[in-house]
């Protein structure tokens, strides 16, 4: 039977390579509408995970995986890949010490693929990465398999665009961008992703669909860096920057607000703005507003610190030895994600001037390293006893947990000090002396 009536009958298999924060929820839903998955991983605890039905990625809960039990399994063996119709490839893209491309995971994924691969199938790269890498970088390794792309095989690219914990959008409500190798690559592509996702939009090329997914990212990234910039220049000017943000967008048209913070994190804003100013230099190109922005960005954990000092000093305190207690490690709310977090960044220049910092997180809860950082702590319970102890609380994400289970009230009436980089406290109504905003 040809792909593309299997894709119409709905007997078609579908692989995909990578189960994180992407590949899990996208493979939850092909299950969902009965087309059998098959989820590829390295990590053995992520597929044994998958396999006995239970969640690892607090923002999906273990029924989600029950529901599709029969219809969706894990697997380490890369060699039943040549048992799927559809291979997808969600696999990390992140950048080395230099800021350039680590394409190292597509790279290795595309020459497991390349072993594998048969006639008729359907591969499909959804990792975020730089114009050209679909036809510049996966399509010759796998046609080192001796079957050609857009003959023998079909080859596409359509960005991810998950937002974990989002209560608004799921995985099947985003609408979806496609671009294929060829005209026949695209339809295959296309009528795949519509068994799932009501609305489809396909592009003229992959180059297309990788600019795409650059630019919706870059535009928050230089939006967020604006507002940053302007917290900056309105904390030195004494004007409350959210004031400014809540009249601005009462204008009904021709803006929209975005919100300054501690800093980027996750895997999509603080890196993949860099991709393409990497891939720029080919073309004797400078992306002054995409780096611009980055360098505003990441100068926002050194202005958050500076909060911290000061506010220890109205009360005779100097970093050095103080306990601060950081609330939040993920990089947003409601999430468990640590990927690029602010919040690491903030526990070493903190721990560098000599505190001693703790942090509270619901959502991350056991002893954690890697992502650049060896942190090797354990989440502090968020009692009132607890939270006297510390000389500073700095709010760093702010998570639905400390409105409704904590209580603000009870979190200033127990605190010495707050530093409250999301301006949680003062949307709560509270007024304090012990608060300073960052």
């Amino acid at each position: 039977m040809e792909l593309s009536n299997k894709i119409i009958n709905k007997n078609v298999t579908v692989g995909i390579i990578g189960l994180g924060y992407v590949g899990l929820p996208l493979a939850i839903e092909f299950a969902n509408r009965e087309i059998t998955v098959i989820g590829f991983d390295l990590d053995k605890e992520k597929v044994d995970s998958i396999n006995v039905n239970k969640s690892y990625l607090k923002h999906i809960p273990s029924e989600r995986l029950i529901n599709v039990k029969g219809k969706f399994t894990g697997t380490s063996d890369f060699s039943i890949l040549k048992d799927v119709d559809c291979i997808i490839i969600c696999v990390p893209t992140p950048l080395n010490n230099y800021k350039e491309p680590d394409l190292s995971y597509v790279t290795h994924t595309a020459e497991m693929i390349s072993k594998y691969i048969r006639k008729d199938q359907l591969v499909v790269l959804e990792s975020t990465t730089y114009p050209g890498t679909t036809e510049e970088v996966v399509k010759p390794i796998l046609e080192t398999s001796g079957l050609k792309a857009g003959n023998d095989f079909f080859l596409a690219f359509s960005p991810e665009r998950e937002d974990p914990a989002n209560k608004h959008f799921s995985t099947s409500s985003i609408p979806k961008v496609v671009g294929g190798f060829t005209e026949g690559c695209l339809k295959a592509a296309q009528s795949l992703y519509s068994l799932i996702i009501k609305d489809v939009v396909p592009v003229s090329s992959t180059r297309v669909a990788e600019s795409s997914k650059l630019l919706e990212n870059i535009y928050r990234a230089v939006n967020i860096a604006l507002v940053n910039e302007l917290k900056l220049l309105f904390d030195k000017m004494n004007i409350d920057i959210y004031e400014v943000i809540d009249a601005a967008k009462t204008k009904p048209f021709g803006f929209q607000a975005f919100y300054p913070g501690p800093g980027l994190g996750g895997h999509c804003i603080p890196i993949d703005p860099f991709y393409l100013t990497w891939k720029a230099k080919e073309y004797d190109f400078s992306t002054r507003f995409i780096e611009l922005a980055g360098e505003i960005n990441t100068k926002m954990p050194y202005f958050v610190v500076q909060k911290v000092h000061s506010a220890l000093n109205t009360v005779k305190k100097c970093v050095n030895g103080s306990k601060i207690l950081i609330l939040g490690l993920a990089y947003k709310k409601n999430v468990d994600d640590i990927r690029e977090s602010p919040s690491l960044k903030l526990i070493k220049l903190l721990e560098d001037d000599g505190a001693i910092v703790d942090y509270n997180d619901p959502f991350v809860t056991l002893p954690t390293s890697g992502h650049g950082y060896d942190l090797k702590k354990k989440s502090i319970e968020l009692s009132p006893g607890n939270i006297s102890q510390y000389d500073c609380i700095l709010i760093s994400a702010d998570h639905d947990f400390y409105k409704e289970k904590t209580n603000y009230e009870n979190l200033v009436k127990c605190s010495n000090l707050i530093v409250d980089t999301r301006n949680i406290i003062s949307i709560a109504d509270i007024s304090t002396s012990k608060l300073f905003r960052a």
